[in-house]
């Protein structure tokens, strides 16, 4: 019998050898594309893609949201308190001057007082919201990890919670206030509504309100009669002054507002703190127990 392989086999044999080496040049071509230049710097880059989302999410855990929605509310509801009632006021020490013959020099003061509420206000709000910072995700664990500053965030919150508790009392009384020329002006107006002075052309009279004018005014003073007088007084002031009231209303109810939801987001950063300061001590005690544990998992809590 023959030892050689039958033709078919050898050929089969012969083609199989001559597409190994191409294989192999595939393979080889497959792993370098794989380490390539390219691919390492994809992989880099995706390595820094993960790296600055993690940053990403990182720094939304740190803000306070309440505290800045609370904020917004607060600075919107005295810039538009602040102006509006510079405004009205304005308007009234002008309406008292050309029309009634009063000069009201205490209302120059008022005005101030405005200016100066508005930048309390706005400092109060931002000092308010880098505490709700500082007690905010894993800055909270890194400035409140000491005891002394725990003592300090939860004095500096209560601190903040009876000012804000002060100021809402007195933004309250500012509302009753306010309603109260709110509805006075509305009364003017609906008085320069009337038919009576709309057709009739009949005076304006305030003599039955002689109690609320200064001793010295003069009863002719006290009415608005003349055709340009009652233009001014209804036209000019009253309807622009009711507006300014109106808007100045709705504000004061918007700061009130914020100011509950100051006093909402201080307590909640009390707590956190408070509580912080009690996990930290049972930390501290799960160490003493077990003190592999400060190497473990115990980075991913606290």
């Amino acid at each position: 019998m023959s030892s050689y392989p039958k033709p078919g086999k050898r050929r089969a044999e012969m083609d199989f050898y001559q597409l190994r080496p191409l294989n192999k040049r595939a393979v080889s071509r497959d792993s370098m594309g794989r380490y390539s230049e390219r691919s390492l710097h994809s992989d880099v880059r995706m390595g820094r893609y993960r790296e600055s989302g993690g940053q990403c999410r990182n720094c939304l855990t740190r803000i306070p949201y309440a505290t800045v929605i609370a904020t917004i509310m607060c600075i919107v509801g005295v810039g538009i308190f602040c102006g509006t009632m510079y405004r009205g006021a304005t308007l009234s020490v002008l309406m008292f001057d050309q029309v009634f013959k009063l000069h009201v020099v205490w209302m120059e003061v008022v005005q101030m007082t405005f200016v100066i509420i508005g930048a309390s206000m706005g400092a109060l709000g931002l000092m308010i919201l880098f505490v709700g910072c500082l007690a905010t995700g894993a800055t909270r664990q890194k400035v409140y990890r000491a005891w002394g500053a725990r003592v300090g965030g939860r004095i500096s919150c209560a601190v903040f919670m009876s000012i804000t508790y002060i100021l809402q009392i007195a933004w309250l009384l500012m509302l009753c206030f306010l309603v109260i020329i709110t509805v006075t002006f509305m009364i003017f107006w609906g008085l320069c509504s009337s038919n009576r002075v709309q057709n009739e052309r009949q005076c304006i009279d305030f003599t039955q309100f002689d109690f609320l004018f200064p001793n010295n005014t003069r009863p002719e003073h006290m009415k608005v009669c003349e055709t340009i007088e009652i233009k001014m007084f209804c036209k000019d002031y009253v309807e622009n002054a009711v507006v300014m009231f109106i808007l100045a209303t709705v504000a004061c109810l918007l700061v009130i507002l914020s100011l509950v939801h100051y006093l909402m987001c201080l307590s909640a950063n009390y707590a956190h703190i408070r509580d912080h300061e009690k996990f930290q001590e049972l930390q501290e005690l799960q160490y003493l127990q077990d003190p592999d544990m400060s190497v473990t998992g115990s980075k991913d809590r606290f």
